[in-house]
């Protein structure tokens, strides 16, 4: 069950459920944000910890608002792509055969048949991402699992809407937005250890900024390039 929380002109949506930590999110593309708690925090503590964190959440509301979108892509010829933070021009070749998509020099080539549609051609480029950051993301684990002396057990590569990656600490999982491969490889590197690090810690307390600061002392330069860059335009609904 969600409740609501109004702080002013701000309106929290409120879910307490199996968890020990309380989490704080706001989520694009309209600020709307949203509290995680545990069963048993009554809900006066929730508003007083709301209100502790209200610059927080403003601070937050305005990056949100002010991040650049991506314009709607139309798959056509010669429509600006992105590999690894670099810019391809599309080229679309027709042919009567199983589509694919192939990189070369500064485009990138997407085969399809004849009638093909947009969202079709959507379909087999998020797929050729998956699988290019699929391929990207295999050393950078093996070299962070040696340093951090843990190991992801699993990892998923998919559209996520509001963040670029995930971990769940208990099944040693990790998640990953399929549109970091349209980023610089040093924004997934440090996505990766960012996410590999909850394996050790899962808050985003002292600890865990201090062991981000001893891994990849300048995490927080890749994090903003991350969250300065555009990001996917879709419909977003909730």
């Amino acid at each position: 069950m969600v409740a609501t929380l109004q702080l002013g002109s701000i309106s929290v949506d409120v879910v307490q459920k199996d968890i020990k930590n309380v989490h704080l999110s706001v989520y694009p593309p309209t600020g709307r944000v949203r509290i995680s708690a545990p069963l048993r925090m009554n809900p006066e503590t929730i508003r007083i910890y709301a209100i502790s964190k209200l610059s927080w959440i403003k601070r937050q509301q305005k990056k949100v608002l002010g991040q650049e979108r991506e314009s709607p892509r139309d798959y056509i010829e010669r429509e600006s792509h992105y590999l690894w933070g670099k810019r391809y021009l599309l080229h679309i070749v027709q042919h009567d055969a199983p589509p694919r998509v192939e990189l070369a020099h500064h485009k990138i080539t997407l085969y399809v048949r004849p009638a093909t549609t947009t969202e079709r051609r959507q379909e087999l480029f998020d797929a050729w991402y998956r699988q290019q950051l699929r391929a990207a993301v295999q050393p950078l684990l093996a070299k962070w699992e040696r340093a951090m002396g843990v190991k992801a057990d699993r990892i998923f590569v998919q559209r996520m809407k509001t963040k670029w990656g995930s971990c769940s600490p208990k099944t040693s999982s990790i998640r990953l937005n399929t549109d970091l491969a349209k980023k610089p490889i040093e924004c997934l590197e440090y996505i990766v250890v960012h996410e590999m690090a909850h394996l050790i810690e899962p808050t985003h307390n002292h600890r865990f900024t201090a062991l981000m600061d001893r891994l990849m002392p300048n995490w927080r330069l890749h994090r903003d390039v991350l969250n300065r860059l555009p990001v996917r335009h879709e419909t977003w609904e909730y």
